[in-house]
């Protein structure tokens, strides 16, 4: 053959050649997918510590000019997320709010939500969201008027205390930041503003009521305990004026006593009621038994999508990541503003 002609030969690629580079193309993207994916969850995380950063500066902002942190007023009032929103820099939604109109209409027993507030309660606020969350942020709702809505949810809670005792239940005083008719300040943290938890973040119920938890972590259903139920590890029962205090709630998960599951965990951020604004001590982050909820009230946990645990801010301002793992004792402890626990922070 002339060189001419082997000169004009078209060389390419054998069959094998071109496997062994698909085959080193696809190393390389398995090497490289879990580091773009951390990096990802590394800035939603920064996203996240940074809503909770802008949520208890305006808290300390909102305890400057008013001398308390705001309150919860009854669960058909507005929330305390509702109050601090001048200091988040949405002034213009706040002008908009009325607190003197009822967010919520009688009969108490199956309240619906005032029409005169519809923009205001579908109104998403972009601070109060989680950029993990994995769920939608709008909630299917009632109105007095007959009609049907939408409400916008929110991932971060106010500390309604440790849990323990009756320190979840605003029928009560409780040791948390939070409660019904709360008014705290600054000056009845007596454990220490860097000691003590103001706010977490939690995920949003996935808008599903069934006979089961959901599926898989972080449980997204909270489990409605019955009227007649008995309490396994504490006196009483949950029905009329009795009192629950220090239930154990693993026992009653593994027993099958729950039999009911509303994904409509955190559903309003505008709304003042227990469910929907502010979580306790009593579960450790993302814990494996669901939050449990008695009319409204209940034991609702810091929950999140990054793994491993929960951002939580302390009365100081500052941000803490609270694992998964973090001894209970002391994790029910730095939800508590006066308890007198000598712990340190996890």
């Amino acid at each position: 053959m002339k060189r001419s002609e082997l000169n004009a030969i078209r060389h390419g690629f054998t069959l094998v050649e071109l496997l062994v580079v698909i085959a080193i193309i696809g190393v390389m993207v398995g090497l490289l997918l879990p580091a773009v994916q951390a990096a990802r969850e590394a800035a939603r995380r920064m996203s996240c510590s940074n809503n909770l950063r802008q949520i208890a500066l305006a808290t300390h902002n909102y305890e400057s000019t008013y001398k308390m942190i705001p309150a919860m007023m009854g669960t058909s009032t507005y929330s305390p997320q509702a109050r601090i929103l001048p200091f988040i820099e949405q002034a213009a939604m706040a002008d908009r709010i009325d607190f003197s109109i009822p967010l919520l209409l009688p009969p108490a027993w199956q309240s619906r939500y005032n029409p005169a507030v519809r923009d205001l309660v579908s109104q998403p606020i972009s601070t109060f969201l989680c950029p993990s969350e994995a769920s939608s942020p709008m909630f299917a709702i009632a109105y007095a008027d007959g009609t049907t809505g939408q409400a916008a949810g929110g991932n971060y809670m106010f500390s309604n205390g440790s849990g323990v005792g009756t320190n979840y239940d605003d029928r009560f005083r409780t040791n948390g930041m939070v409660f019904e008719n709360s008014w705290t300040r600054f000056r009845d943290v007596t454990d220490g503003t860097s000691n003590t938890v103001l706010m977490a973040e939690t995920v949003l119920g996935d808008q599903v009521i069934g006979p089961s938890p959901s599926p898989t972590k972080p449980h997204r259903r909270t489990a409605s305990w019955g009227g007649t139920t008995a309490v396994v590890g504490g006196p009483g029962f949950a029905t009329g004026g009795s009192v629950i205090s220090n239930p154990d709630l693993g026992a009653l998960f593994r027993s099958g006593t729950f039999t009911s599951y509303r994904g409509t965990r955190a559903e309003s951020w505008i709304r003042g009621v227990p469910f929907a604004i502010v979580v306790n001590g009593y579960l450790p982050p993302n814990s494996e038994i669901p939050d449990v909820s008695m009319h409204g009230r209940g034991f609702y946990a810091a929950r999140s999508y990054h793994p491993g645990g929960a951002m939580h801010a302390l009365v100081d301002g500052s941000i803490r990541f609270i694992t998964d793992s973090t001894n209970l004792i002391v994790h029910r402890a730095i939800y508590s503003r006066d308890g007198g626990e000598a712990v340190e922070m996890p």
